[in-house]
Formats: C-alpha cells, sequence, structure tokens
C-alpha cells in the first residue's frame, strides 16, 4: 500500500478532476472573506449572472480596513468605508454569513475562524488572504488566492491548482526560558530563507511542535508564507480535539466521535517520502528578532546583525540597502537600540494567549516613556476574554492600551500607521518597506520580546527582564 503524508491524504481526497499535464480541479471545503479581495469577485459574479453556488461554505469579516478606535461609529475613510459597505451588500444578496464590526464574532477572518469551530481537521480553506496557512495548523490544506480565483470559488467551489512539493520541518527537544513558537518560525525562517519554502507545502513535526498549545500552532502555519511557501500544516492530534470540543460549529453528540475518529486518520504514515526535509534542535532556539526588510533577516537577541564577509556583489548591494532603510549597520549589536513603538496583534500574534503572555509579563511593572504601546486583540472574543480575566487593568496599570478588533498596524490600510523613520517591534508576519506605514521600520518579534522592549524602551532579551 501507498505510503502518503498527511498532505497527500487531504489533497487526494479533494480532486474532483486532474487535467493531464495540468492542475487538478480542487474542492474547497470553506472559503473566507474579507472587504479587500471579494468586491471585484462578486460584481464579475454580477455582470456574468452567475450566482454562488455554496454560499453555506462561506463566512466573511470586515477586518484589514477597519478602525480600531470607535467602531461604533461611521469609518471615516471613504474606500475603506465603501469596501466595507460592499461586503454587507453582497453577503445580504447572496445568504452568506457576516461577522461585521460591533457583533459578538467580529474579527481577523484567521482568528474567528477557528475560534467558532468552522476550522477543522482534513479541510481545505482558502481566503483571498496569503495568511490563510493560520488554518494549517488544524490540519488543513490552507492557503491564500487572488480576486479571481475568489471568484471561481464562489462560482464552483473549486478551484484549478497544480500540486506543490513537499517538506518537512522537525523541530524536537524543548524550548527555553522566553522561547515561544514565533521564536521557533522566526528562526527556522532565518535558517532557510525568505525564499527557501517556495514551490512547496511544509508538514511541521517534532516534539517541539507537538507540545505547543493550537495557538501557537497557528502563529507557526501563519508565516509559512513568510518562507516562500504554499502553505505549512501540522496533524490534528488531541490538543487539536480538545481545542475543537464545544466550538460552534463542529459536530455535536455521535457525530463528535465519529469525527474524531477520522481526524486521527489524519497523519503522515510511517515511511512516507517528502521531497525536502530539514531538522532542528529546540534548544538552539532563543529570542529572536528581525533586523531587515524580509522575515529571512533574522537573528537571536542577543547577536549582532551580519557583517558582509563573504557576500557576493549583488547580495551585498541588497543586504546594504535594506540595513540603509532600517538604519542599522552591519556588524552592530541589535540589543539596545531605541524603540517607539510595539504592536501586540495580527492573525500571527492577536489571541488570547498571546495578551495573556504580555500581561503576565508586564504585570507591576512600567512601559518606558518613549514607547507607544499598540495592543490588538484578533477577535471580539478575545477582546471580551482580555477583560474577563482582568488583563486589560494589568495592561492599563503597565500603560499599555487595549484597542478594538482589527488586522491594525499589521498593514498600512487602516489609520494605525507607525510614522516614517520610526522604530516598531511587532508580533505582525512581515518587516517590508512601508508595510506598517510609508517609511516605517519594523522589527518582528514574539509578545514576550515585544513586551520586553515595552518595558525597556529598547531592543530586550525578554531572558533578562523576566525577574527583575
Amino acid at each position: 500500500m501507498e505510503k502518503k503524508t498527511l498532505f497527500d491524504k487531504i489533497w487526494d481526497a479533494h480532486v474532483v478532476k486532474s487535467i493531464p499535464n495540468g492542475p487538478d480541479v480542487f474542492f474547497i471545503d470553506k472559503h473566507f472573506i474579507h472587504e479587500v479581495t471579494s468586491p471585484v469577485a462578486f460584481l464579475n459574479l454580477e455582470q456574468r449572472g452567475v450566482p454562488v453556488l455554496y454560499p453555506e461554505r462561506t463566512i466573511a469579516t470586515p477586518d484589514h480596513n477597519v478602525p480600531t478606535v470607535d467602531q461604533d461609529k461611521t469609518i471615516k475613510d471613504k474606500l475603506s468605508r465603501m469596501q466595507v459597505d460592499k461586503l454587507r451588500d453582497n453577503c445580504k444578496k447572496y445568504g452568506i454569513e457576516l461577522h461585521d464590526l460591533g457583533t459578538d464574532h467580529h474579527g481577523i477572518v484567521h482568528v474567528i475562524g477557528p475560534e467558532l469551530g468552522v476550522t477543522q481537521p482534513g479541510m481545505t480553506i482558502v481566503c483571498g488572504d496569503s495568511h490563510t496557512s493560520t488554518h494549517g495548523a488544524f490540519g488543513t490544506i490552507a492557503f491564500g488566492i487572488g480576486t479571481s480565483e475568489v471568484e471561481m470559488v464562489l462560482a464552483t467551489q473549486c478551484i484549478m491548482q497544480s500540486k506543490p512539493k513537499k517538506m518537512r520541518i522537525t523541530v524536537d527537544g524543548d524550548l527555553g526560558k522566553g522561547v515561544t513558537s514565533k521564536d521557533i518560525i522566526l528562526y527556522i525562517i532565518s535558517k532557510i530563507s525568505a525564499s527557501g519554502g517556495t514551490g512547496y507545502f511544509i508538514e511541521y513535526a517534532g516534539s517541539a511542535i507537538r507540545n505547543l498549545s493550537m495557538e501557537a500552532r497557528m502563529t507557526i502555519c501563519n508565516m509559512s508564507i513568510e518562507m516562500g511557501a504554499r502553505g505549512g500544516l501540522i496533524a490534528p492530534d488531541n490538543t487539536t480535539f480538545n481545542y475543537l470540543e464545544g466550538k460552534q460549529y463542529v459536530p455535536k453528540g455521535e457525530d463528535w466521535d465519529k469525527a474524531v475518529a477520522n481526524w486521527k486518520t489524519l497523519k503522515t504514515d510511517e515511511g512516507a517520502v517528502f521531497d525536502l526535509e530539514y531538522h532542528y534542535d529546540a534548544s538552539d532556539i532563543e529570542p529572536m528578532i528581525t533586523y531587515g526588510t524580509n522575515p529571512g533577516m533574522g537573528i537571536k537577541v542577543k547577536d549582532s546583525i551580519p557583517t558582509t564577509e563573504g557576500m557576493d556583489g549583488s547580495t551585498k548591494k541588497t543586504y546594504l540597502k535594506s540595513l540603509d532603510y532600517m538604519g542599522f549597520n552591519p556588524g552592530d549589536p541589535i540589543k539596545g537600540k531605541k524603540v517607539d513603538y510595539v504592536f501586540v496583534g495580527s492573525c500571527t500574534n492577536g489571541r488570547i494567549e498571546d495578551i495573556r503572555s504580555v500581561a503576565q509579563f508586564v504585570k507591576g511593572k512600567k512601559k518606558a516613556d518613549n514607547i507607544t504601546a499598540w495592543i490588538v486583540p484578533g477577535s471580539r472574543e478575545v477582546e471580551k476574554k482580555a477583560i474577563e480575566e482582568g488583563l486589560v487593568a494589568i495592561l492599563e496599570e503597565a500603560g499599555f492600551k487595549l484597542r478594538q478588533p482589527g488586522c491594525s498596524a499589521c498593514l498600512a490600510m487602516n489609520d494605525d500607521k507607525i510614522p516614517s523613520g520610526k522604530y516598531a517591534v511587532s508580533t505582525s508576519n512581515r518587516n517590508f518597506e512601508g508595510r506598517q506605514g510609508p517609511g516605517a521600520r519594523t522589527l518582528l518579534a514574539s509578545p514576550l520580546t515585544v513586551a520586553a522592549v515595552a518595558i525597556a524602551g529598547e531592543i530586550a532579551d525578554p531572558r533578562e527582564i523576566f525577574d527583575n
């Protein structure tokens, strides 16, 4: 019998038709939409007179453009307001479930899907957003698509897709103090580069991965795209099932037992072959931070920015251009660099565990005067828990302020922009030039490292502040 990877099992079960020497016609179980990449798709459907085939398989929420203050008021930005209004109109017209601003389950699309139990093992999931890979943490094939493909899924519930190659990244061992899943993924990307996963779908394995919570696993899969991969996934296990049990959209009673029995088969067969494998030791991973303008430019917080030694001409030129944008020099220690903003949030690290870890870290401390701190929950559910658990009170006592849910300062598509030339240490997923605002300088790190930076007012190692 053929030995299959987890990826093979899910993929093969969703192929409607294989085109010889071409792509597969690939069935999609769940389709998430938001206000940015859906309006044109709906407009094209309307112009063609084509209905939405399975509206019950699509779920919507506005997140990218929405403000994170005064969400009960009219959105000031005209384009943002128009896009959100269009999403509302289209959902109403086609009978699509919408979690709108101000409703109990509003939030970032990749946060509310798992929260509601919409995301379940063995599914295929797409969204007009690259970080759809987040849902792979549940043992799904989840990836981002473009607007024309959003239209295709709405019309047919399928897309044309060539099967990617398969990679497995194994991380074994125990994580050290102050080291989180964000550090794991930044470490991996720093090792294989921002393009090292191009053409692959990645399965994460090993004891360090199995020991992670679901929220931590989502952080890992979220950033698979930052090494160029099509997506990433983790085999479901008891941690997955315990997280999902009782959620709104998961099966109940006997149907739950049947679902779990089926989900337990979703794992890579012993002896299945991957096209490429990497192995890492968890004990080598320390708190990480980026210093450049792609997520592969990362180092341990205790280390110095790499020098240009050994670089060829074109690589050196690109490297120095990146450092020039950041205002850094080769060989500089990263620790101690002054910072202006910190941001905790996004589909990478805007979950309740992230806010808990920051609150626990800053309890009894005060943020530095030079720091503007934005804490943005990934959903209304996260916001509600943060208030109920007393986390907001702790954060406010330390000088932080909780904003309302949305993508916020992850990307410069709303009011939460980092000013030009200012430094922001961010829990989000991208540090491209201008990603957080024109001229903004972004350093990616874990929520714990961000909390340490907020307290110190400069790049700091969370392990050195823990017990102070």
